[in-house]
């Protein structure tokens, strides 16, 4: 049955590629062509005129693959006897059609031709028995790991996933062409040569397609001339064969491997070690491997084989893909068993949500009905306290009201004329006042610019400084790997001093400009300096508009809590410290604290200028 299933997958890809116009249909002259081919690879009777006579109903017109289904039944496949025939031999004969028309072969590409055919016979070993033939993700990414695990080149990372998400979305997965592209994409991006795809491609496609479960040299005592002998040994599950070299062309005899069959691990002797024997009714083979871990490898293997022996199955891989297959599909079903109780959960938490949101609103509207009572309670208290409390003071005030009314008139109209006066004065005041505070914003806001202008300097000069320390670093270094090639690279260096040279001269450059804006700065505190001298003045002028000196008065003090003092910063405090040239690389590190805390102290004396404008507002 697996035998009918696989060569029925290669024959849909041969009659699919006779399908020339994708109809889904092929002409019976092609269909004789192919019919004849498949009746001499498979090594059975051919009848010339079978086709004729089952399709002697239609016309002369082209096929569909469901019409020529059980005319392949009954005359090729019900035929075939297994062990007549090759099966490679079928599978070359139906590679060499669809490969004409699906795939060419280039020198871009790192298969060659029998590369692809070996692909080609992996993928329709591991596809499901469902046309069109396609391979799982799953199984794509097992082959090409058998794939990897051979060579050192990794295959199925970025070019996978970018497949899967062309190719699989709508399909379920990849074709075989999807996948011959996505090895040689990979291959190639990787830069892997074709002889080590070559011999991995072949040695997988023994492993799963020739149920090849091990093959390697091992040492053969013989049994008549007892000597040691190095064979070829190559594993199946039914039989261990052994040759005189890896080529498989002289085999020198076949061990049965039936549940008669036993193995054993021996003691070293006769100055062999690792060794092991396979026990059959006739006959004992004693073996030596060149190590212990190839010993155990061969002895697992030996044991798998008996097992699928005893078992009655011809391949390791249809049971491993029998098992994955299982694997998938109960993780499918876990997945929809995830999937439901997931939204089942949901739809709980949803009901407990929503009653607990209801129960939350009525708890609510109880609770704001009773503050709602407790509140106009307290309001109608309230206001009726606050009613009586009101008219008993307007009473008191209409009658102090009354008595004050009438000195005050006659003291209003003395200080009516002296108003008049003062505010026309203070009109003057007021209108040098704002003159003195434009100047100062004006001074403020040049000081700042010339601050930021400053900063931006200070960053340039710290990349500047970044920029030859990472220059000098790598000159260093350069030196000391290049010590004994110096004369080759004495030009070389001398570029990079000139470059160090040259980032000298602009890091003066910058210094140089950092001078002149903080000398900028400096004449910037100064005019706002003067500008706070001449504010301070004008307030002290406007408290003695506001409160003439009368007879007996005293003239206030600076300490008058009235009078607004107006901090103005020290030429000390401003003046921001000048960084002096360093001579070596270990004083960069102090120069650029220094300059942290000039540019500190100019924020303070910037912030003291803030807080001495409060007063001349509350003077205005």
């Amino acid at each position: 049955m697996a035998l009918r299933a696989a060569l029925l997958k290669s024959i849909w890809y041969a009659f699919t590629s006779l399908d020339t116009e994708d109809s889904g249909k092929v002409s019976k002259s092609q269909l004789k062509v192919l019919s004849h081919n498949l009746h001499s690879v498979l090594r059975i009777p051919h009848d010339p005129e079978a086709l004729e006579r089952h399709f002697s109903d239609d016309d002369d017109g082209p096929v569909s693959s469901q019409g020529y289904m059980p005319y392949l039944n009954q005359f090729i496949l019900d035929k075939v006897v297994e062990g007549t025939f090759v099966k490679e031999e079928v599978d070359e004969l139906c590679w060499t059609l669809c490969s004409k028309k699906n795939y060419r072969s280039d020198t871009l590409r790192v298969l060659t031709n029998r590369d692809a055919l070996r692909l080609w016979c992996l993928f329709n070993f591991l596809a499901e028995d469902k046309y069109p033939l396609v391979l799982v993700p799953d199984e794509a990414e097992y082959l090409l790991r058998k794939i990897s695990a051979v060579t050192t080149v990794e295959l199925n990372c970025i070019e996978m996933e970018e497949f899967l998400l062309r190719d699989c979305v709508q399909k379920d997965g990849l074709n075989v062409w999807s996948f011959l592209e996505l090895v040689n994409s990979a291959a190639v991006s990787r830069g892997a040569d074709r002889e080590s795809i070559s011999m991995a491609v072949e040695q997988v496609y023994r492993e799963m397609v020739g149920n090849v479960l091990k093959e390697g040299y091992l040492w053969k005592k013989g049994h008549l001339r007892r000597n040691w002998t190095e064979r070829w040994f190559c594993l199946k599950p039914g039989s261990l064969s052994y040759y005189v070299n890896e080529d498989g062309k002289e085999c020198k005899g076949v061990i049965e491997m039936d549940q008669n069959c036993c193995v054993e691990v021996l003691s070293d002797r006769d100055g062999k070690r690792c060794m092991f024997c396979v026990k059959t009714l006739n006959k004992t083979f004693e073996i030596s491997a060149l190590d212990s871990r190839q010993r155990q490898e061969w002895i697992t293997a030996l044991h798998t084989a008996l097992r699928l022996s005893m078992e009655g199955r011809s391949s390791l891989h249809e049971e491993l893909k029998e098992r994955r297959r299982e694997l998938r599909e109960e993780r499918d079903r876990r997945r929809v068993l995830w999937a439901e109780e997931t939204r089942r959960l949901q739809e709980l938490q949803g009901e407990r949500e929503e009653q607990l949101a209801e129960l939350e609103l009525l708890k609510e509207a109880q609770k704001q009905a009773r503050a709602s009572l407790k509140q106009e309670e307290q309001r109608r208290r309230s206001q009726y306290e606050e009613l009586q409390k009101t008219l008993q003071r307007q009473l008191e005030e209409a009658q102090e009201a009354r008595a004050d009314l009438c000195a005050e008139v006659a003291v209003r109209d003395l200080e009516a004329e002296h108003q008049r006066r003062r505010i026309k004065e203070l009109e003057d005041l007021h209108h040098r006042l704002q003159e003195a505070l434009e100047q100062q914003i004006r001074a403020r806001q040049e000081e700042e610019t010339y601050r930021y202008t400053q900063t931006r300097l200070l960053a340039e000069e710290e990349e500047k400084v970044k920029s030859l320390l990472a220059l000098q670093e790598e000159q260093e270094e350069q030196l000391l790997q290049t010590q004994r090639e110096k004369q080759e690279l004495k030009l070389e260096i001398e570029r990079k001093s000139h470059v160090l040279d040259e980032a000298q001269r602009q890091l003066d450059k910058v210094r140089a400009s950092r001078r002149r804006v903080d000398q900028d700065i400096v004449a910037v505190q100064r005019k706002l300096r003067q500008a706070s001298t001449s504010v301070k003045h004008w307030n002290i002028q406007m408290n003695r508009l506001l409160h003439p000196i009368g007879p007996g008065d005293r003239r206030l003090s600076s300490s008058d809590p009235l009078v607004p003092v107006v901090c103005v910063p020290s030429v000390s405090e401003t003046e921001p410290r000048t960084p002096q040239r360093p001579e070596r690389e270990t004083d960069k590190q102090n120069r650029l604290d220094c300059d942290e805390n000039s540019n500190r102290e100019n924020m303070d004396c910037s912030n003291n200028n803030e807080k001495t404008e409060p007063p001349v507002a509350d003077a205005e």
